[in-house]
C-alpha cells in the first residue's frame, strides 16, 4: 500500500509539476464534492434496497393471510424512504460543508504562511530583514523560519566581513598604488638624472678620441674604446628619447635621407669593424628629402644598424640600401644571421627567441620595440623579408612632396 501511494505521489508530481495553489484548491474541492455525492448515492441506494426488501416481505405476508392494510403500509414506507433519503443527502452535504470549511481555513493559513515566505525571499535581496515566527501558524513553517533567519544572519555576517575586507583592501590598494607611483617617479627621476649626467662624459670621451686620432696614428685599443663608447652613446640616445618623449615636442623638418643614413653608417663603421663585420651601403637616390623628426629617424636607423651588428655572423657583410618605390623611399638593412622564428613577436619588448643562444643574450628587444612605436606613430611601413641567406628589415618613408 505504501509503495502504491509513493508511485501515485510521484506520478502526480510529474504529471502536474506546474499546478498553482488556486488550481489545486479547485481540484481538491471538486474531489471532496465528488466523494460526498458518491457517499450519498451509496447510502440512498442502500436505503432504497431496504425499501424494496420490506415491500417484498409485506407482499409475502399478505399472501400468507396476515391481516393488515397493505396500501397504508406501502405509503408509510414511501414516506420513510423519502425522509431517509433527504436526511442522508442533507447529512452528506453538511459533512461536505464542514470538511470544506476546515479545508478552506487550513488552506488559508497555509497560503498566508507561504505568502510570508514569498515576501521574505522577494525582499531579502534588497533588505536586511528576518521573519517573525509568531506570525506563522504551522509548526513545520516555524522550523523553516528558524533556518531562513539563520541563513539571513550568516549572509549578513559574510556581507559585513566582505565589506570590511573590501574597505581594507581598497586602502591597501591605494597605499600600494601610491608607493608604486612614488617608486616609478623616483625611477624616472633617477633615469632623467642618469641620462643628463651621462651625456657630458660620453661627449668628452668621443671628442677626446677624435682629437687623439687627429694627432696620432690609429690605435687598436683606442678603437675598441671608441666602438664601446659609440654603443653606449646609442643606448644613451634611446634612454634619452624614452625619458623625454612624453614631455618634449619633436618637430619635423626636411631631411636629406641619403646624407643622413650615410652619416650613421660612417658613425658605426668602427663598431662593425671591431665585430669583424663590414657595411655595404648602396643608395639609388640623390637629393631626396623626407619630412621627419631627426631624433626619431636616428632612433630607427641607429637601432636597425646596431641590431644587425649584434646578430650578424662574423666576417659577413651587412647590406644597407636606399631605394625609391613609388611615393616612398625604402631603407633596408640585411644581415646574414640566424633565421627569425617568430616575426610577429620580434618587436615585442624584452622578447628573446632562444634564451640559450649567444645571440639572444646580446639584447633585450628594447631598441626594436622603440623603433616599432616610432614607425606606428609616424606611419612608417615595416616589411620583414626572410630567406635562407638574409634577414632583411625594410622601412618605407613617405617622400616629401609626394
Amino acid at each position: 500500500m505504501k509503495e502504491l501511494f509513493i508511485k501515485l505521489q510521484n506520478y502526480l508530481i510529474l504529471r502536474f509539476n506546474s499546478v498553482t495553489i488556486r488550481q489545486a484548491n479547485i481540484l481538491t474541492t471538486l474531489t471532496i464534492l465528488l466523494f460526498t455525492i458518491i457517499f450519498a448515492y451509496l447510502l440512498i441506494k442502500e436505503n432504497y434496497h431496504d425499501y424494496e426488501k420490506t415491500l417484498s416481505q409485506q407482499h409475502h405476508e399478505q399472501i400468507a393471510g396476515t391481516p393488515y392494510d397493505y396500501d397504508v403500509a406501502q405509503e408509510k414506507l414511501k414516506s420513510l424512504l423519502i425522509k431517509n433519503t433527504l436526511a442522508i443527502a442533507t447529512l452528506a452535504f453538511i459533512l461536505f460543508a464542514i470538511m470544506l470549511g476546515f479545508y478552506k481555513i487550513f488552506n488559508t493559513l497555509i497560503q498566508r504562511d507561504m505568502k510570508a515566505f514569498l515576501d521574505f525571499f522577494n525582499d531579502a535581496a534588497h533588505k536586511d530583514q528576518v521573519l517573525n515566527p509568531h506570525t506563522i501558524f504551522f509548526k513545520e513553517f516555524k522550523t523553516m523560519v528558524t533556518y531562513a533567519n539563520d541563513m539571513v544572519d550568516t549572509i549578513n555576517e559574510q556581507k559585513s566581513s566582505l565589506k570590511e575586507l573590501n574597505l581594507h583592501l581598497e586602502d591597501k590598494v591605494k597605499a600600494k598604488t601610491q608607493d608604486l607611483e612614488r617608486i616609478l617617479e623616483a625611477q624616472k627621476e633617477f633615469l632623467r638624472y642618469t641620462v643628463h649626467e651621462t651625456n657630458t662624459p660620453l661627449s668628452v670621451i668621443l671628442t677626446s678620441l677624435e682629437l687623439y686620432e687627429m694627432e696620432h696614428e690609429k690605435d687598436r685599443h683606442l678603437s675598441k674604446v671608441e666602438a664601446a663608447a659609440k654603443n653606449i652613446f646609442n643606448i644613451y640616445d634611446d634612454l634619452s628619447y624614452l625619458v623625454k618623449k612624453e614631455h618634449v615636442d619633436y618637430p619635423k623638418a626636411s631631411i636629406d635621407i641619403n646624407k643622413f643614413v650615410k652619416s650613421r653608417v660612417d658613425f658605426f663603421t668602427e663598431v662593425a669593424y671591431l665585430s669583424k663585420l663590414s657595411f655595404s651601403y648602396v643608395s639609388e637616390v640623390e637629393d631626396l628629402y623626407i619630412f621627419f623628426n631627426e631624433t626619431k629617424l636616428q632612433r630607427i636607423i641607429d637601432n636597425s644598424i646596431t641590431n644587425a651588428i649584434k646578430y650578424t655572423f662574423q666576417n659577413e657583410i651587412i647590406d644597407i640600401k636606399l631605394t625609391k618605390t613609388l611615393q616612398y623611399v625604402e631603407f633596408s638593412i640585411g644581415s646574414h644571421s640566424q633565421p627569425i622564428k617568430d616575426v610577429d613577436k620580434i618587436f615585442d619588448e624584452y622578447y628573446r627567441e632562444d634564451a640559450k643562444s649567444v645571440a639572444s643574450e646580446k639584447g633585450f628587444g628594447i631598441g626594436l620595440r622603440l623603433v616599432k612605436n616610432i614607425c606606428d606613430e609616424e606611419g612608417v611601413v615595416i616589411v620583414i623579408d626572410l630567406n635562407e641567406k638574409q634577414n632583411t628589415f625594410k622601412y618605407r618613408f613617405k617622400i616629401m612632396g609626394e
